[in-house]
């Protein structure tokens, strides 16, 4: 059993005396650093959050800009893939053109060709017809 005396007094002083070194000599730095790793993870987090902010910010500003160039790239390719149709189209219509006049300068030439030749084949005809005439009746006509 526990006895009330002196020595308990004694006990509790030494207790209280080496409550208030430790509390000097340990408790206050171990708090005190605590204290301030405590506010230095704050502000860890609050830059960290901070850098986040800005990263989210140039993500949407590079996202803005390639929609943009984006854009710019489909009108681009637009205007260009209408202009190469148009230049597609005026070279069809001078090819076309080149060769209806070819076309026609050929189907004259053979006109002529054929003119000349029924030309050339009346005058012989008729000299064949004078010829066959002749032998059949046995006469020159």
């Amino acid at each position: 059993m526990i006895e009330i005396n002196w020595t308990l007094f004694l006990q509790f002083a030494n207790f209280m005396i080496l409550m208030a070194v430790l509390n000097a000599l340990l408790f206050k730095p171990l708090r005190a650093a605590l204290k301030q790793r405590q506010e230095t993870i704050d502000a860890s987090q609050a830059k960290v959050e901070d850098l986040e902010e800005q990263v989210q910010a140039q993500v949407a500003r590079y996202e803005a800009q390639l929609q943009e160039a984006k854009q710019e790239s489909g009108q681009e390719r637009a205007t260009l893939r209408q202009a190469a149709q148009q230049e597609e189209s005026r070279m069809l219509g001078e090819a076309r053109g080149e060769a209806t006049e070819r076309l026609q300068g050929i189907k004259d030439k053979i006109a002529q060709e054929a003119d000349a030749a029924r030309q050339a084949l009346r005058g012989e005809t008729e000299a064949i017809a004078r010829q066959i005439a002749g032998k059949v009746l046995g006469r020159e006509i």
